[in-house]
């Protein structure tokens, strides 16, 4: 669903984007965006590979300090579909779907909120 999506340096320079990185490798292994207003969690992507390790639940960690930090109480999150479980398993709610909106976005996306404190 996402293949040969690319995240440029104008998106990274113009929003809040964390990243977690190997500790002797340097490697990117996942990095999240997050916007204040409203609060949304833009993107969070894990490498294939560093899934199953922690990295995403680290991310959300992180994410939720930074909302707490910024006064919110709670963040949306639309995602792949594939990841709702994940959310779901780190206390995030289903609020809705939203909507495909070809041809940007071909297929429909649960809609969740996530609590910070």
């Amino acid at each position: 669903m996402v293949a040969g999506y690319r995240v440029g340096h104008d998106y990274v320079e113009t929003h809040r984007v964390f990243a977690a990185v190997g500790e002797t490798t340097g490697r990117l292994l996942g990095f999240y965006s997050l916007i204040l207003d409203p609060p949304e969690l833009d993107l969070m992507f894990v490498a294939d590979d560093a899934q199953g390790a922690g990295i995403g639940r680290l991310l959300i960690g992180h994410m939720r300090e930074e909302a707490h930090a910024a006064g919110l109480t709670e963040v949306r999150i639309v995602s792949h579909p594939p990841a709702e479980g994940f959310y779901a398993s780190v206390g995030a709610q289903r609020t809705g779907t939203v909507r495909a909106a070809p041809p940007a976005v071909m297929w429909d996306r649960p809609a969740l909120v996530l609590p910070v404190g």
